[in-house]
């Protein structure tokens, strides 16, 4: 079974396919998110042996990123009538991070799939994406062995972190050195439209500086137009010293009762672990405010300094995730850089 994107493909006995790979369409959004609920709660119950009631935990995906990167939102559809997969790709500048990738259980076995994440592919490939990145489930063979067909190869552990939010007063940072003034925190929300501009690209320096090419822009442009939380960005005087990408719940990747933060990242040249504490107690400060239950960060364990001060500000890993990359700058990771990133 052979399918190109917008074009149904032939058979080699001349028949058309069942299956056809397409871009998604504004009618489709609703029976998307539907195919990702299904697929997904399928999957866990298998592995868990009871079914989720929200195989997200509430959190979602499909609206804002296809209104974010609509040319990189596929789907499988069977005789023009029936939506049996899709696959949902986004480009960072020069990163290309692929997925949810999901087919219907009734429907495996048939290298949907595969066409699947062949179309994300060519769309990479025609945004000049160097670095592809994914990640899967590192218990399902399965999982591992398709991404392996299209050159992903497994790295690090992805580690997904939640704190309890504290009623009481917020929890106290590491003191900043008396010589020094405290950062401050800002929203991206509450600036004027041309300082967004500057902002946008002060904050592409540093992702720059993380990784050549890399370009959050999107993210922060569709959380900001959408209202989907707010982008918080680290100051001290005129210098910014970091930026988060924060959902809060609702229509947001954010799981109920959480805020959760998509991408986080401290300038290189001010990574010093009382910079990455004192916005992470800024972070648990606006859940307070927001009266979510819990703060969920992400973090690659390869950024192992980021990584060990989220255990030692009292975070506990909820799950993991294993990272698959292919392209050049696959080994970008510098383990020194603070940074917390999500790749689903």
């Amino acid at each position: 079974m052979r399918a190109t994107v917008d074009r149904a493909g032939l058979e080699p006995q001349g028949r058309l396919p069942k299956v056809q790979i397409r871009r998604v369409r504004k009618g489709d959004l609703s029976k998307v998110r539907d195919v990702m609920e299904q697929t997904f709660g399928d999957f866990l119950e298998r592995q868990l042996g009871t079914r989720p009631r929200q195989a997200f935990g509430g959190a979602q995906y499909v609206h804002h990123r296809w209104l974010m990167e609509p040319w990189g939102c596929f789907v499988a559809e069977e005789d023009n009538s029936k939506i049996v997969g899709a696959a949902l790709a986004v480009t960072w500048g020069t990163v290309g991070v692929l997925g949810p990738v999901a087919v219907l259980t009734n429907y495996h076995n048939q290298t949907i799939g595969q066409q699947l994440i062949r179309a994300a592919q060519e769309f990479f490939d025609e945004n000049k994406a160097t670095l592809h990145g994914c990640v899967t489930y590192p218990t399902s063979p399965k999982h591992l062995y398709l991404y392996h067909k299209f050159g992903y190869r497994p790295k690090n552990l992805g580690a997904i972190m939640s704190r309890a939010i504290d009623r009481g007063p917020a929890r106290a940072a590491t003191a900043p050195k008396p010589a020094k003034t405290p950062p401050t925190m800002r929203r991206f929300s509450t600036l004027e439209e041309a300082k967004k501009k500057a902002t946008l690209a002060r904050i592409h320096r540093i992702t720059n500086a993380i990784c050549r090419g890399m370009d959050l822009s999107k993210e922060i442009e569709i959380v900001d137009g959408l209202a989907l939380g707010d982008t918080l960005l680290l100051e001290r005087g005129r210098d910014l010293i970091g930026f988060a990408i924060c959902h809060t719940p609702g229509v947001s990747e954010a799981p109920t009762g959480a805020l959760y933060i998509k991408f986080l990242a401290i300038d290189p040249p001010q990574r010093k672990v009382e910079n990455l504490e004192q916005f992470v107690a800024a972070i648990e400060g606006l859940g307070q405010e927001l009266g979510v239950q819990r703060v969920i960060l992400p973090v690659y364990s390869r950024y192992w300094v980021a990584y060990d001060t989220l255990l030692q500000c009292g975070y506990q890993v909820d799950f993991t995730m294993i990272r698959m990359q292919r392209g050049k700058q696959e080994d970008y990771e510098n383990p020194a850089d603070l940074v917390l990133d999500d790749w689903r």
